[in-house]
């Protein structure tokens, strides 16, 4: 429904000017009268007609209120509303079918995983469905909500697009696996820090997106998130990747909510190696396994790896004096007998650490 020709069709008839308008949800709150629930507002001089919430807004169209009668405010009240209930009415059905291309294409993904193909083309008759012939950024969703609740696609779908503040397309995988296309140019509008690179851009994307589904829509969630894909070539491919990437993350970075495939490298080829073999690396390289129990030598290590083994930039981020920290780095490689401060130690720390965060748990 365009709220435009409401407007202007509400101005022929009453002889006034009504414009469409923005005000806080707060002021629209605050407005109310007493003992009163009604769709309109008297805001300064004018009267303003509720249309729709969206992103702590109240759409409204807006009239001087002195134009107007007692019976045409009661006149107009009754007509947008009927305007917006025919609207949601649209709304509904337009969703309904978007679920039902989408459930199309989820069937399709599963029929082929099933059979252990992973790199089909998306049929034609499905890619057209939401012409998937442009380049897209694809965002695997996991939702940590209880089996208890159940996320609803309309919900979902209407909540995504006024974050991204644009169509996208939404194909619900399993029960809590919600597959996200967004448009590539979502890229360029988030690219406008000093040369921030693609990589930098899609993690800041993930990071918002989190940020939004945890507090707004069912609480506590995973993003793995990728480049940019032509989805009727490489939809399924992609599913399989994203998928990967959170398991890895998940696995590796527990305490992460955002996973990117290019980050997780060598997770990946750590992944498949057996817990006998896992147990055995750990004690030949560490020699005390038990090191790795303290939580103090755990973070300090990590952090030196993740900031390129950088003394003042790990002292900086663990709020400690330089001296601290190299006493703390001297200490574990009297212990142990590695020197984290040299490239081939510190790649093998890291891989010890990465095991054992799985060792400790089976």
């Amino acid at each position: 429904m365009q709220w435009e020709r409401l407007t202007q069709q509400l101005g022929q008839i009453l002889g006034a000017e009504f414009k469409l308008g923005r005000i806080p949800v707060t002021e629209w709150n605050e407005a109310a009268e007493e003992g009163k629930s009604g769709k309109s507002r008297y805001i300064g001089s004018r009267v303003h007609f509720f249309l729709m919430k969206e992103s702590g807004q109240v759409q409204t169209i807006a009239v001087e209120k002195s134009v107007l009668t007692p019976s045409e405010k009661q006149l107009v009240e009754l007509t947008v509303e009927a305007y917006r209930v025919q609207e949601k009415r649209g709304a509904a059905t337009a969703h309904s079918e978007d679920e039902r291309k989408s459930q199309l294409i989820r069937s399709w993904i599963s029929q082929q995983l099933e059979q252990g193909i992973t790199d089909a083309e998306l049929p034609e008759s499905l890619a057209s469905t939401f012409a998937l012939y442009a380049q897209k950024i694809p965002l695997l969703v996991y939702g940590d909500y209880s089996d208890q609740r159940k996320a609803v696609f309309q919900d979902l779908k209407k909540l995504l697009e006024s974050f991204f503040d644009c169509e996208i397309v939404l194909i619900p995988l399993l029960d809590k696996e919600w597959l996200i296309l967004g448009p590539e140019s979502l890229l360029q509008e988030g690219g406008e820090g000093e040369e921030e690179t693609a990589e930098d851009t899609l993690a800041s994307l993930g990071l918002a997106l989190h940020e939004m589904l945890a507090t707004e829509w069912m609480g506590e969630c995973h993003i793995a998130v990728d480049y940019p894909l032509l989805p009727s070539k490489s939809l399924l491919g992609s599913v399989v990747k994203l998928r990967e990437a959170m398991t890895l993350g998940r696995t590796y970075h527990v305490s992460d909510n955002i996973h990117m495939p290019w980050k997780l490298q060598l997770e990946k080829l750590l992944h498949p190696i057996g817990d006998e073999a896992r147990q055995l690396f750990l004690e030949r390289v560490l020699k005390r396994v038990d090191l790795f129990k303290d939580t103090e030598t755990v973070t300090t290590l990590e952090q030196f790896i993740a900031l390129d083994c950088s003394v003042s930039e790990t002292a900086k981020k663990l709020f400690i004096h330089r001296n601290t920290l190299l006493y703390r780095l001297d200490k574990f490689k009297q212990e142990t007998g590695l020197d984290v401060r040299t490239f081939h130690h510190a790649l093998l720390v890291h891989m010890a650490l990465l095991l054992y965060k799985v060792t400790k748990r089976t």
